[in-house]
């Protein structure tokens, strides 16, 4: 299974949300371009980098990911505010290796299954559950849809991966939610990333246990929980 460090990025800062809570956020960093270079040279060889201003419509931090992309030797995925195929098409034309859509996933099932076809293996579904629903627009609103139907959406597309949150767990440390995470691994073939929870390396080892290809790992690093290192080594 890959470990996969989080850089979210706010205001140009790189930042924690509690349960996907805007008011709820600490600052990590002054200089996510530093944290990502130091994820580099601990060994990680993939990284998940969220443009949170974008993802809510409230500004971008196209500058700070721009320069993730071009000056890290990592694999990057992209998200936060991706709406359209233009918009995938210039990160990956820009180095991302993978752009993650998740309201329009959800949403607007037809324009992704659209941008997914044109970019096979390059795109990936966001599933950020909240309260057992689809959370959407930067995690401030749900759609009334259940698991088992958005996967169903988007079981024939080529994707790189679905990545589920759980929004309820994720910045909390609280552990993995292994009942989502088993219940996607039941309903779709899709590679499953996870994400949202995870505090130890036995989270990490039971994650894999279930299946996941990989695990995105943000707080929990931060805060010393282990190190990128450890992680690594430790599946």
């Amino acid at each position: 299974m890959r470990v996969i460090p989080a850089i979210d990025i706010r205001g140009g800062k790189a930042v924690r949300l509690v349960e996907g809570d805007f008011a709820r956020e600490t600052i990590y960093a002054d200089d996510p371009v530093a944290v990502a270079t130091a994820h580099a040279e601990a060994g990680a060889r993939f990284l998940h980098v969220v443009d949170l201003d974008a993802a809510v419509g409230r500004g971008d931090n196209l500058e700070v990911l721009h320069r993730i992309v071009a000056e890290t030797p990592m694999e990057v995925q992209v998200a936060g505010g991706i709406r359209d195929e233009a918009m995938a098409r210039s990160w990956l034309d820009a180095g991302a290796s993978i752009v993650v859509m998740g309201t329009i996933a959800v949403r607007d099932p037809e324009t992704f299954g659209r941008v997914a076809r044109a970019f096979p293996g390059q795109v990936a579904a966001a599933l950020d559950l909240k309260d057992g629903h689809p959370a959407v627009s930067g995690w401030t609103a749900t759609e009334a849809l259940n698991l088992t139907t958005v996967l169903g959406r988007w079981a024939p597309l080529p994707l790189a991966a679905v990545i589920l949150t759980s929004v309820d767990r994720d910045g909390t440390l609280a552990g993995p939610d292994l009942v989502a995470l088993r219940r996607a691994l039941g309903v779709t073939t899709q590679p499953i990333t996870y994400s949202g929870g995870i505090a130890s390396l036995d989270d990490l080892r039971a994650i894999a246990a279930e299946g996941a290809t990989a695990a995105i790992v943000g707080k929990a690093i931060y805060e010393g929980r282990f190190d990128v290192a450890a992680a690594l080594g430790a599946v």
